[in-house]
């Protein structure tokens, strides 16, 4: 008899990977249909992707103040809307700081995907392909001073609320 505690052999398929391609298409759904018929009732999506990532078109000031990940929210706020089957990269327009820019994010910068009306969420693994970093800069001749260590900032949720037109 075999015991429960019996390990499963190693998979010769990448079905981890399939999944992983599965849910993200999911993502791709979501934003294909919320550009063609909106956002319905009270839904909204967070995206959260790697600022880094190749393809991910963002402002130098914003990719300054966000150097690893960012966390976009569609609710209120936005516009141009869409998903680009040929490049496999959402394509929005925001306002950071009252200045309008599209954004482009490849599906494989994502790493987080919600939709907090529903409680529904998705975390995905960090893409295979490397991240876009500048190179490490060159060690110096003579010790330097420490620097000065500001305490780290919590990561932060963009929310578009502030900015939502009030009817009265």
């Amino acid at each position: 008899m075999e015991d429960d505690q019996t390990q499963r052999p190693d998979s010769l398929l990448p079905y981890e990977k399939w999944i992983e391609h599965a849910l993200r298409q999911v993502v791709a759904q979501a934003i294909e249909h919320a550009a063609v018929h909106g956002l319905p009732g009270d839904h909204h999506f967070y995206i959260t992707f790697r600022t880094g990532h190749p393809g991910v078109g963002i402002p130098p000031r914003v990719r300054a103040q966000y150097p690893q990940e960012m966390t976009i929210v569609l609710q209120h706020q936005f516009w141009d809307l869409g998903f680009d089957r040929d490049t496999m990269a959402i394509q929005v327009g925001l306002s950071f700081g009252g200045v309008p820019c599209k954004l482009v994010i490849p599906l494989d910068a994502v790493v987080e995907f919600a939709d907090p009306h529903i409680r529904y969420g998705l975390r995905f693994q960090p893409p295979d392909s490397p991240v876009a970093e500048e190179p490490p800069p060159p060690e110096p001749e003579e010790p330097a001073p420490p620097p000065v260590v500001k305490d780290a900032e919590p990561g932060q949720v963009v929310s578009l609320d502030a900015f939502r037109r009030r009817t009265p």
